[in-house]
């Protein structure tokens, strides 16, 4: 909403007055609609609302004009008395965090992509503002549709940049929003990639790709995607989804897929891959999974898609790789103490290798495996102190050999390296009466060949390689996934889910999603500006950031009203500083002056406050 400056002539006087006026979208385009005739407002002039209808500039990072939130004219002051004994202050609203979503969200373009996908239509509130409030609330303070309708937004002041009032958002509008927004997925994922390209230069060359879980609350029959299977979040007793992603190695989130909660990592790499093959194809893409996401199966289908990739390998092929691995020549060591060296394939193929090694993983695996050896010993000789005194659980050779499964299965680091036999003899008191006796070995010929596979893995690949150091990178990159994963879980709240429709839960999905590539668009924005790549203590000083509506009673009987931001604290001014971004300098004029009026013309206005 703005104000309009009205002359009109009559009996040769000049007359002029002032309308409230905003913009509305209606089925033939936007049209301005007048929400009130003001009348004469004193003081109030064309200079003094500059302002607020410039943040639309400022948070889409266009280079501001010289006076875009300053006036040097305005530097003289304009005199009022005022009565300060009833000087107050009112409608106090969070102002940074949001602010600083609002810049990503219209930095991203996602505004644009919205309002092109989905366009006016006859609703009240355009769709594409409800994508922006529900993105903006996960990414500020993850919560419920119906806390943000009924807590969140009204604290906030997207109301003034959004122009949606709070009466107008309410739990059912949210709803129907995630039904309007799940169908754009796929536009989606091309607009974020053309959109990191723009931004931040990203190539796309190398693509990571690992899987994770979310559980839900409830039964979720109505949702036939809600299964038990292997939780990573330790909730065996939920039905969950499991999320494929898809990130850059900066850790920008290009895609992700939902699947069934029952399905194995290995069983969705050829539908991600091959999904994304008919969307972008393969050019000029190098996909990278842990060695637990792929099988020879796969990669032979990669090969004949002509598909570029770099895997982790199991810890069994290092075996094929053993003169190598001690030989000490035509190691590099890069980062951190890591060493690595190229090999060719064993059997001739045209794959190349890669081995690497680091100390501080080897003092970690050894470590691991050192405490699974002692107490894999520590159980058995438990175990046998109980066969000895015949407790009732271990009666017979099956409940042993049970049991013996179990310590197997409960130190699986240190299985192979023993030994154990369970064997019946006589009772010399009771011939009648057999006992059990346990025995086991340590295989130590395995010890020499797990102390030189420590801290070893190994990497294959496909594309044409001469730097080990920049395939051990890219692989590394993985990390960037499992902290995306992080960040949904922690920072977005996806978890758990509590809508029992599939298409909900699917578009509580993608609203995570969205967050997610703001927050990750925010670290390189971070980066770029030199502030680190920690956005959460960025959120939590520009919350210290509100607006809020300062009353001055004048002894005319006139309240100026003036609606301003908090002046941040000079760290805070700072990394705006370094962000570029600037916030609004001078008070909204927008409701500038509320009289003194009759309770009927009062209610007219809105209570007094235009």
């Amino acid at each position: 909403m703005y104000l309009r400056p009205h002359k009109t002539t009559k009996n040769g006087s000049v007359y002029e007055y002032w309308s409230l006026v905003k913009s509305v979208r209606t089925a033939r385009g936007p049209r301005q609609k007048i929400v009130a005739s003001i009348g004469k407002l004193p003081g109030l002039d064309q200079r003094a609302r500059m302002g607020w209808e410039h943040i639309a500039a400022a948070l889409e990072g266009r280079i501001p004009q010289a006076d875009l939130f300053e006036d040097r004219d305005l530097e003289r002051p304009q005199w009022a008395s005022v009565d300060v004994s009833r000087v107050r202050v009112e409608r106090l609203r969070d102002f940074g965090d949001v602010y600083l979503g609002l810049a990503l969200w219209r930095r991203l373009r996602l505004d644009q992509f919205f309002h092109q996908q989905m366009g006016a239509g006859r609703e009240q509130i355009a769709w594409d503002l409800m994508a922006c409030i529900l993105t903006l609330a996960r990414f500020c303070a993850p919560s419920s549709e119906l806390k943000i309708a009924e807590h969140w937004y009204g604290k906030t002041v997207l109301e003034d940049l959004l122009g949606v009032s709070a009466d107008k958002v309410n739990d059912d509008r949210l709803y129907r929003a995630l039904d309007e927004v799940l169908p754009h997925r796929d536009a989606l994922f091309a607009h974020l990639q053309e959109r990191y390209g723009q931004w931040f230069g990203t190539s796309f060359d190398f693509l990571l790709y690992d899987i994770t879980s979310t559980y839900f609350e409830g039964n979720m029959a109505g949702n036939p995607q809600a299964k038990r299977g292997h939780s990573r979040d330790q909730r065996s007793d939920c039905v969950q989804l499991c999320i494929g992603l898809i990130v850059t190695p900066e850790g920008l989130p290009v895609a992700y897929e939902v699947f069934d909660g029952n399905r194995t990592d290995v069983t969705t790499v050829e539908e991600v891959i091959e999904a994304l093959r008919l969307k972008y194809g393969h050019e000029r893409r190098i996909w990278v999974m842990d060695r637990g996401m792929v099988s020879e199966e796969h990669l032979e289908q990669l090969r004949e898609w002509s598909a570029l990739y770099l895997v982790g390998t199991p810890k069994s092929m290092l075996k094929a790789f053993e003169r190598q691995l001690l030989d000490e020549n035509d190691w590099s060591r890069i980062e951190n103490g890591v060493e690595v060296k190229l090999c060719h394939a064993p059997d001739g193929t045209a794959e190349t290798y890669v081995l690497c090694r680091a100390p501080g993983r080897r003092a970690k695996e050894r470590a691991m495996r050192q405490r699974q050896l002692d107490g894999m010993e520590r159980e058995l000789n438990k175990l046998k102190v109980a066969m000895e005194r015949e407790t009732k659980a271990l009666r017979n050779e099956v409940s042993a050999q049970r049991r013996v499964g179990r310590l197997m299965q409960r130190y699986s680091r240190a299985a192979r390296f023993f030994t154990v036999t369970i064997t019946q003899h006589p009772d010399p008191a009771d011939p009648q009466k057999p006992r059990l006796h346990i025995h086991w070995d340590r295989r130590d010929e395995l010890d020499q060949w797990a102390e030189n596979a420590d801290g070893a893995y190994l990497l294959r690949t496909n594309m044409p390689a001469d730097d080990p150091q920049k395939l051990w990178n890219a692989y590394i990159g993985l990390t960037q996934v499992e902290f995306s994963f992080r960040v949904c879980k922690t920072d977005m709240a996806i978890r758990p889910i509590f809508h029992h429709i599939e298409k909900r839960a699917q578009a509580h999905i993608m609203v995570c999603f969205l967050a997610l590539a703001m927050w990750r668009a925010l670290e390189q924005w971070m980066k770029a500006s030199g502030l680190g790549t920690a956005p959460r203590p960025l959120l939590e000083r520009m919350a210290t950031i509100h607006s809020m509506d300062v009353l001055l009673p004048t002894p005319t009987g006139i309240d100026l009203r003036l609606r301003v931001v908090s002046q941040p604290e000079k760290p805070v001014a700072m990394l705006l500083d370094r962000l570029g971004l600037r916030l609004p300098g001078r008070p909204k004029m927008i409701a500038n002056v509320v009289q003194n009026l009759a309770p009927s013309d009062t209610n007219s206005l809105g209570n007094g406050e235009i």
